[in-house]
């Protein structure tokens, strides 16, 4: 029941576009976390939900949406599309800046240029694997990734 609340999620984070949901759960694959999860991380922060978002958002989706950090860190836990509009909102951010599309795969778990890469080439191999080697963006290009980086503009 839960795995089908996320997926209904994903679907309507996406807003209709493939490549914005394949990214979504090549992210949910790679972080694998649930409705409710808190995963301390060795800095003292924590990975909140599904899409395990670093509670060092919550500030910054508590200023963005004018809401208190306390019900935003609630709702990452424990709204898969809350969640889910969260991760698509900070891999859109990632993606503004350059239109590198797995730059912004990295940066959705790192500042740090080594652990982005790392982890965008298994959030490769996630949607790699889920989709069935289905056309994805370039490794290491913005091919796919234009029409996202319009978007995060926008919504910026």
């Amino acid at each position: 029941m839960a795995e089908q609340a996320i997926a209904q999620c994903i679907r309507q984070a996406a807003q209709g576009r493939p490549c914005l949901e394949k990214t979504l759960w090549g992210l949910r694959d790679q972080e694998a976390g649930w409705i409710g999860a808190e995963v301390p991380n060795a800095d003292g922060s924590h990975d909140l939900g599904p899409l395990q978002i670093n509670s060092w958002w919550v500030p910054r989706i508590a200023a963005r949406i004018s809401r208190p950090e306390a019900n935003v860190r609630h709702w990452l836990k424990f709204d898969p599309c809350f969640n889910a509009e969260a991760a698509r909102w900070i891999f859109l951010v990632g993606l503004s800046p350059s239109g590198d599309y797995w730059k912004a795969v990295g940066l959705y778990h790192s500042p740090v240029e080594w652990r982005q890469q790392r982890y965008a080439n298994f959030v490769a191999k996630r949607i790699a694997r889920r989709f069935d080697q289905e056309k994805l963006p370039v490794r290491g290009g913005a091919v796919d990734a234009r029409n996202e980086a319009a978007t995060a503009r926008i919504e910026r």
